[in-house]
């Protein structure tokens, strides 16, 4: 097992759009209703809450409908081009767009080249540059942005190319997903606090946890609260 598998290094892209999938023969529609809309919302408070996106049998326990049915609001707000899906992908949603009329302030906040102990993570020299982040993500606190280039983390919808949008804050709660710095080395997890045991987990089968030792010096950099997809320009909400 490699220990510091999953060090993080920054670059920026923008480029590129997600397609919307169409129904042969069916004109495609813009609107959407009132139901689709609370779908839309229940999908993006679950990602926010959870760290990971749901899946079907998720949405149909917590809307009250069936599987059914929920597949075919998820299949109209990915022809409406609200909703993204990775084939293969049991959570494999993300949520593109808002609803047309839903006007979003946007934050800017900055890309830093590195998080590492002793480094100021916003100092000047650190930040490489910005991205513009919706405010409803953003609450109290202070923000940076890291890309993550390793694959460690994949169940979780965070793939290599990926930009995390991370709270700076030093402790973290059992399940969020953080940005650790363990031996100086900055590495992308979700921490997993069972009694004294302490994990840093990744969300890839073929990965191994972490198993904290007692004289391991482990460090909180930050809460992950959003990625942003470089290869589609789409941002899943945590």
């Amino acid at each position: 097992m490699n220990r510091h598998e999953g060090a993080i290094t920054l670059v920026f892209d923008e480029d590129g759009l997600g397609g919307e999938t169409r129904r042969p023969g069916r004109k495609p529609a813009t609107g959407i209703t009132e139901h689709q809309e609370r779908t839309l919302k229940t999908i993006r408070k679950f990602i926010l809450d959870r760290g990971i996106p749901p899946t079907v049998a998720d949405l149909a326990s917590i809307l009250g409908l069936r599987s059914s049915t929920v597949h075919d609001q998820i299949n109209q707000l990915i022809q409406k081009g609200y909703l993204r899906r990775e084939d293969g992908k049991a959570r494999g949603i993300s949520v593109v767009h808002e609803p047309a009329g839903t006007l979003a302030s946007l934050v800017s906040i900055p890309i830093v080249g590195k998080v590492a102990a002793g480094l100021p993570i916003l100092a000047e020299e650190n930040v490489i540059g910005n991205i513009l982040v919706e405010s409803s993500v953003i609450r109290s606190g202070r923000y940076f942005a890291l890309e993550v280039q390793s694959v460690s983390m994949t169940g979780a919808g965070i793939d290599p190319g990926d930009l995390i949008v991370v709270r700076q804050q030093p402790i973290a709660e059992n399940g969020d997903i953080v940005v650790a710095l363990l031996d100086n080395e900055a590495t992308v997890k979700r921490l997993i606090i069972h009694g004294k045991d302490i994990l840093l987990k990744p969300e890839n089968p073929s990965y191994d946890p972490i198993v904290l030792r007692s004289d391991d010096d482990l460090r909180i950099a930050g809460k992950v609260v959003a990625v942003r997809s470089l290869a589609t320009s789409n941002q899943i909400v945590m």
